[in-house]
């Protein structure tokens, strides 16, 4: 669904900052191998995240030495999060009463 890329990437950084492919493989695990993010809509995503100034990215070593670059939540970052996550239960609410009703 529109927009659910994007409130997965801000959970998955708001503990800890993470460079692309550890944000991928952290969803991937989380939700029990069954959501995977493509790079192809990972790294858009990513960008126009930082664009907006939700998240912002830093150069570093990765846990193999190489550098990466890694997002952080910005304070707009957790402020989106938070309304990110209350649309998300509002959403999800809604369809589940239609899906479960008798």
């Amino acid at each position: 669904m529109q927009g659910t890329l994007d409130l997965l990437i801000l959970k998955t950084i708001s503990l800890e900052p993470k460079h692309g492919w550890a944000i991928a493989k952290r969803i991937q695990q989380v939700s029990g191998q069954i959501l995977q993010v493509q790079q192809g809509s990972l790294y858009p995503a990513l960008h126009r995240l930082e664009q907006q100034g939700w998240i912002r990215a830093k150069w570093a070593e990765s846990e193999t030495g190489r550098e990466a670059k890694f997002y952080a939540l910005t304070a707009a970052g957790r402020k989106q999060l938070e309304h990110e996550t209350a649309h998300w239960k509002r959403l999800s609410g809604a369809i589940n009463l239609i899906v479960e009703e008798a």
